[in-house]
Formats: C-alpha cells, sequence, structure tokens
C-alpha cells in the first residue's frame, strides 16, 4: 500500500516469462464459506492513524459489518461514503497479523474489485516485525494494487536499503477488469515471482540478501483492504459511486512439496 517507486534496478530475473511448473501443497486457506469472519484467520486495522495511513488516505477503517462481511462464498470489503468520526467515507482493512504468518511459499487470492476514482484496492504483506521495527524495515509485498479506472496491475516490493525506503515493481494490463482475477505471488530464498491468472509479470532477486533485502527471509502476514483516496489515486469525484465492494472469493497460503 505505498506508492510505487521503480527507480532501483539491480540484478533482477527478467520478467514475463515462464519458470519450471512447481508443486505446491496448500497449508492454510480461508474460502469464506457461511456468514461470519472467521477471527482465527483475521482481525481489523480500525481508524485513520492520523495521517491517512501514512498515504494521506480519506477513508475510517472500521471493523463494523457495514464495510466487511461474508456472503455467498465471498469475502466482501465496501467502501462507502458516510460522516464517520470526522472522516466522511469508511471500509475495512483485514489482516491476518498475530494469527497467521509465512515465511516464503505461494499466496494467492481470487478477487474482483470495482473500478472508480479515488478507490485503491490492496492484497499484500507486511513484515511481522512491523511493530518493533517500523516500515520500511519490515519489508512489504504489493501483491495486488490498483487505482481508479486504471486497468494497471501494480506488484511490488518495499524495504529498507542503508536506512532508505527502496522499491522495485512491475505492472501489466489487465482485460475484463469487473470479472474475478487470481492474483499469487511465489517466494522463495532466491526470488519473489508475480503472477495473474497463472502468469508471471515480474520477478525480483533476493538471493544472498542482495541490497539489503534480508528482510524478505523472514515472516510475512497477510492482509486485504480497499483505501479510499490518497496520495497516489487522489480523491473520489461525482463519478465516485459508493457503496461498492472488493470481492474476495478465497485466500489460499502453499509451501513447496516435500523434495520438489
Amino acid at each position: 500500500m505505498r506508492k510505487i517507486v521503480c527507480a532501483l534496478l539491480f540484478c533482477f530475473l527478467i520478467p514475463m516469462t515462464h519458470g519450471i511448473a512447481q508443486k505446491w501443497t496448500m497449508v492454510w486457506h480461508d474460502e469464506f464459506d457461511g456468514n461470519l469472519i472467521n477471527a482465527q484467520n483475521w482481525t481489523f486495522d480500525t481508524g485513520t492513524k492520523g495521517d491517512g495511513w501514512g498515504n494521506n488516505e480519506l477513508e475510517f477503517y472500521t471493523s463494523r459489518p457495514e464495510n466487511s462481511t461474508v456472503a455467498n462464498g465471498n469475502l466482501m470489503i465496501i467502501a462507502r461514503k458516510e460522516n464517520y468520526l470526522k472522516s466522511h467515507y469508511t471500509s475495512a482493512r483485514l489482516k491476518t497479523h498475530g494469527l497467521q504468518r509465512w515465511t516464503y511459499g505461494k499466496i494467492e487470492a481470487r478477487i474482483k474489485l470495482p473500478f472508480r476514482q479515488g478507490l485503491w484496492p490492496a492484497f499484500w504483506l507486511l513484515g511481522d516485525t512491523i511493530d518493533f521495527t517500523g516500515f520500511p524495515y519490515c519489508g512489504e509485498v504489493d501483491i495486488m494494487e490498483y487505482v481508479n479506472d486504471d486497468p494497471t496491475l501494480h506488484g511490488t516490493m518495499h524495504w529498507a536499503n542503508n536506512d532508505d525506503l527502496s522499491s522495485y515493481g512491475g505492472t501489466t494490463t489487465i482485460k475484463k477488469l469487473n470479472d474475478y482475477h487470481i492474483y499469487s505471488i511465489e517466494w522463495d530464498s532466491a526470488s519473489i515471482k508475480w503472477f495473474v491468472d497463472g502468469k508471471k509479470y515480474w520477478e525480483g532477486s533476493i538471493a544472498d540478501n542482495i541490497h539489503q533485502t534480508d528482510a524478505f527471509h523472514r515472516p510475512f502476514y497477510i492482509l486485504l483492504n480497499m483505501a479510499v483516496g490518497g496520495g497516489w489515486p487522489g480523491d473520489p469525484d461525482a463519478s465516485t459511486n459508493l457503496p461498492d465492494t472488493m470481492y474476495v472469493d478465497y485466500v489460499r497460503v502453499y509451501k513447496m512439496s516435500p523434495g520438489k
């Protein structure tokens, strides 16, 4: 959930190539069956953090069912235009922090998104050390980000290099914006690879902690949210008809099968 700064060029593998098929075993998942958010899997960030979560976002994140609920096999994250505790918008930001965390693996979600001015949906990871190291030292992996009605999918990694924020990421263009798509990464000790609907579009090296990427060899947790406004997408306008919903069909985590 940070604005992309694709300025750091170093020994990254070439994007738009296809790797050798891997064997994966699912180790955790949430299929969003039933009608309740599973409290063993998800907790909430709430409020505005005073500065719009570091991005000048406009929403107040809540844990109310008006902003996040489970129905018809989907987690629904709902952005609303309403006056709520001095904010003019509400939404939800769910996370597995303190409940589930992983180092390496395949992490994916099947998601359908709204595309409107001022909306900023994301599926992403933060380093589990964030409470005592802070950002960017904890590391961040943005598996999926879009802004506004732009069909450009962004996948990015952020970390601290010599105490400065470093960012590296790639993009691809999505057709059929309002359909479900599967967003995923494959992450091991050598690299992080980004995929959409099974097609790789970007890859970054973390081998041997290149450029102080040691944060990416420690545990991370998952976040799902839909921000409203912020320095990157800008504010909603008259075309932004709210409420609108981010639908998450499932989230799944896999580990490489033994011996593969």
